[in-house]
């Protein structure tokens, strides 16, 4: 395989690894503040426990997720520096504030969430996890600004032989951008309900004493679902003619990926079946008794994380051969080095993704094997777990 060969699967692996855990992430801080805002209105007890349990594994995730992060970020410095030389100007300007955004706002009001609890007002402890919600879909609405970019590129001159920006607010209403946000804002909230959905089936698959928990968490989980699927699908497809307006070359693309195009639109179905025809079941609790749907739940988390990297793939591929569409092609905004090289970083990076992953999901697996905390600790169990 060529340079550019191996350079392309390297980014095609980093990019889909990291993009399940942003997914997860999104998904799962959506439901927090769900959870969080019905404590600090009911004072319920509950549900302050499912905020942190939940919460726990949010935060899991989360940390993993920075480190796949600053791995994806090595390979752009790697292998990409053609992109950087010639669209640099354009391109760089949405990822330095998704940075700015992710690295130091996000980050600093999702520490202070964590080593808030007990420790501040109800209120002030709720409003920093609605700005750590916030901030974390504002990082991914800078990151989808810049891919909207590379698939419609708007808002720069032409400087000799580099492009220089010169309409920073084309760049937000890039349609390539706009209408692909809304599709990952709703497969996020997607994926944290059937996640939490299937992970909560399993606790009551194994006869678990915490009935009311994960009751709860398991109707919140199919709402969510039953909510966001729909609108997921619906934006999936209101994507299809801002392709053929400006991206004419995908349609080609999907025929060549009609199978997984295909599988992206029977999980959505299922899962919009299997929501709604499970939210009757939940009004008189007929689901906890039923266990054929709750295998169903548990056999369902992957899908949302699998139709995702489907969708991403079509959106990157279907755009060969340019980097930059219409722009710069890929094979010349690749780094000059050997295939050798870029072979060797891409098994270290490979390597070290799958230690991650593995790391990741035992931590997970532990902390949702645990279950709730009995009671409330003074001092928040996030951090311990780690």
């Amino acid at each position: 395989m060529s340079a550019a060969d191996l350079a392309r699967l390297q980014f095609a692996l980093t990019t889909s690894f990291h993009f399940l855990f942003v997914l997860l992430t999104l998904g799962l801080v959506t439901l927090l503040v769900v959870m969080q805002t019905r404590y600090a209105v009911t004072g319920n007890p509950v549900h302050e426990r499912m905020t942190r349990f939940w919460g726990r594994v949010y935060v899991i995730n989360y940390a993993l997720g920075i480190v796949t992060g600053i791995v994806m970020e090595f390979q752009f410095g790697l292998n990409w520096s053609g992109l950087a030389t010639y669209a640099g100007d354009v391109f760089g300007a949405p990822l330095a504030l998704e940075t700015l955004v992710a690295f130091f706002l996000e980050s600093t009001f999702l520490g202070l969430w964590i080593f808030g609890w007990g420790r501040l007002n109800r209120w002030v402890h709720l409003s920093l996890l609605w700005l750590t919600a916030l901030t974390a879909f504002a990082s991914a609405f800078w990151i989808m600004a810049a891919n909207g970019f590379l698939q419609h590129p708007v808002g720069h001159r032409v400087e000799g032989n580099v492009l220089r920006l010169d309409d920073f607010s084309a760049l937000l209403t890039n349609p390539t951008f706009t209408s692909a946000l809304v599709h990952v804002v709703f497969a996020s909230i997607t994926a944290g309900g059937v996640f939490v959905t299937g992970v909560s089936a399993c606790h009551f698959l194994r006869r678990t004493t915490e009935t009311d928990f994960f009751r709860r968490s398991l109707r919140l989980g199919v709402v969510s679902t039953a909510l966001a699927t729909p609108s997921l699908i619906g934006a999936g497809f209101a994507q299809f003619p801002v392709i053929a307006r400006y991206q004419p070359g995908k349609a080609d693309a999907a025929q060549w990926l009609g199978a997984p195009l295909g599988f992206m639109i029977i999980i959505g179905m299922v899962l919009t079946a299997v929501s709604w025809l499970t939210l009757p079941l939940l009004l008189r609790d007929a689901v906890i008794r039923l266990r054929f749907p709750l295998h169903l739940m548990v056999v369902g988390i992957p899908l949302p994380f699998a139709a995702a990297v489907f969708g991403w793939v079509f959106r990157e591929v279907g755009r060969q051969p340019w980097l930059v569409q219409g722009l710069l092609r890929t094979e010349a905004a690749v780094s000059h080095v050997d295939a050798g090289q870029v072979l060797l970083s891409l098994i270290v990076f490979t390597s070290l993704f799958a230690v991650l992953a593995v790391v990741d999901w035992t931590l997970i697996a532990r902390a949702v094997r645990r279950g709730p905390d009995t009671t409330p600790a003074p001092v928040s169990p996030l951090v311990v777990t780690l």
